[in-house]
């Protein structure tokens, strides 16, 4: 007897479109690298040659903020990050080849990498959007959905990314519809400003920023420790407050019980 075929999830629009962009995107940083066609498409159903989490998978952790808030985790097994990192230092494919940490260190810069034009497409849909793609271990929160993200046949490698969307990201992706009463004055009336309470315990990302530089891949890839960055900023001009990606504030850097601080010099009337 067949066995029953389990459902695939239903998904939102706007939750779909976020997959879509990771796919198209990673697919295009690949096709660039490898000089040759690279689709990448997002699945539910697990891939018939993935073995369950092993200690050489790579578990990538993806911060977003700005307009979109949540994390997501990647977890690349073994032979997709040997065979990605082969393709990224352009050596022969081999799934026999010892894992290096320098294939790890490479898969790791390309999905930095991708990350960038990632976080560009998604700006263009939902507003200013940042990625921060790191190393880590496994999530410790629930995933409010998985799947994964996988290459065509024809691809050069085979690409084998499961990802996994906290619940935070699930609902900052699905637009929230408000109807707006007949009477809107009286509307605004009867709430009256004690609704803006609710807002009062809303978290946001505040952080300080000293400068900014661009870098080709070449010279991040040359960075070590010890290394130097310039910015583009002097010693002695002042530091940026972002609030949520945007500048409201500059000051100068103190130093308070140990910690850094910023003393307050001016407030930038809009919000860059």
């Amino acid at each position: 007897m067949t066995e029953p075929i389990a459902p695939q999830p239903t998904l939102d629009g706007a939750v779909q479109e976020y997959l879509n962009v990771w796919a198209a995107k990673l697919g295009e940083v690949l096709a660039q690298i490898s000089g040759t066609a690279f689709a990448v498409e997002s699945v539910f159903t697990q891939p018939p040659e993935v073995r369950a989490p092993e200690e050489h998978d790579l578990q990538m952790s993806v911060v977003v903020a700005g307009s979109l808030r949540g994390e997501m985790n990647l977890r690349v097994p073994r032979l997709t990050v040997l065979g990605l990192g082969q393709l990224f230092l352009q050596e022969s494919q081999n799934a026999a080849a010892e894992l290096r940490p320098d294939h790890r260190d490479a898969l790791e810069e390309l999905l930095r990498q991708s990350a960038g034009q990632i976080a560009t497409a998604l700006s263009s849909r939902w507003g200013e959007a940042q990625l921060r793609v790191q190393a880590g271990a496994s999530p410790t929160w629930s995933a409010g959905m998985r799947g994964w993200l996988v290459s065509a046949a024809e691809a050069p490698c085979r690409l084998l990314m499961e990802w996994q969307l906290s619940s935070a990201i699930l609902a900052a992706l699905k637009p929230v519809v408000k109807e707006i009463p007949v009477n809107a004055s009286a509307h605004a009336a009867a709430s009256g400003p004690d609704k803006l309470d609710l807002l009062m315990d809303v978290e946001l990302d505040v952080a300080l920023r000293f400068g900014k530089r661009s870098m080709r891949l070449r010279e991040i890839l040359e960075l070590d420790a010890g290394s130097v960055v310039e910015l583009d900023r002097q010693v002695q001009e002042p530091a940026d407050l972002l609030l949520d990606g945007k500048l409201i504030a500059r000051g100068e850097v103190v130093v308070v019980d140990g910690n850094y601080g910023l003393r307050v010099l001016e407030i930038v009337s809009s919000p860059q």
